[in-house]
């Protein structure tokens, strides 16, 4: 059975254009998977905890030695790399803040990235057989061709990590000029026949 791990990161309940279009995919990934999974991880909603000392201990030495503190902390990375794992494509939905990604999801990246669990010591990806479709909201327009193009580091940035982890097949959707503005059907209907041909 197929699962689908769904990153939401706006902090916007509502009228979020990356929210809307990756509860899109979802439903479209639904209907073209029939008896497949959907394991929604909420990060706008559920701020993941900045990566501190204890998690470093934990991260770095057996579990047989870790103190119920550092216990604790670790478990939030373990939980959050199981997802991962069990995942066979993961749609993630973020906004673009500032040319780059939102703290929330640098927070994810941070407890998810482990060496000798999701990537090797010598840098070989270990979460291989996965893909990944990044749906990226942005207000201005970082299209190809744009004179602000260049200026779209959350594309290559997150390209790169997944990429680094194992996860190379990745599709990047830019809903560009998607302002704050703008509704939730304005947004499904421009942006709606790429994310539901991903999906599917």
């Amino acid at each position: 059975m197929p699962t689908l791990l769904a990153i939401q990161v706006s902090p916007r309940p509502e009228g979020s254009i990356s929210r809307t279009l990756t509860s899109l995919f979802v439903d479209q990934w639904q209907a073209t998977h029939a008896g497949g999974a959907v394991v929604v991880r909420d990060l706008g909603a559920a701020p993941p905890p900045f990566v501190d000392v204890s998690w470093m201990i934990g991260a770095y030495s057996p579990a047989e030695t870790h103190s119920p503190e550092v216990a604790a902390t670790i478990k939030v990375s373990n939980d959050l790399v199981a997802e991962l794992q069990a995942a066979d494509h993961i749609v993630l939905g973020t906004p673009m803040f500032n040319f780059g990604i939102p703290a929330v999801l640098k927070a994810w990246i941070d407890q998810i990235v482990r060496v000798g669990v999701t990537v090797s010591a010598d840098n070989v990806g270990l979460l291989t057989d996965k893909k990944a479709t990044i749906i990226l909201a942005t207000g201005g327009n970082f299209a190809p061709g744009s004179p602000i193009e260049g200026y779209n580091l959350a594309s290559g940035y997150l390209r790169q990590l997944f990429g680094w982890i194992g996860i190379t097949d990745v599709e990047i959707i830019l809903a560009d000029r998607a302002t704050a503005g703008a509704n939730g059907e304005t947004a499904a209907e421009a942006f709606g026949a790429p994310v539901r041909a991903a999906a599917a």
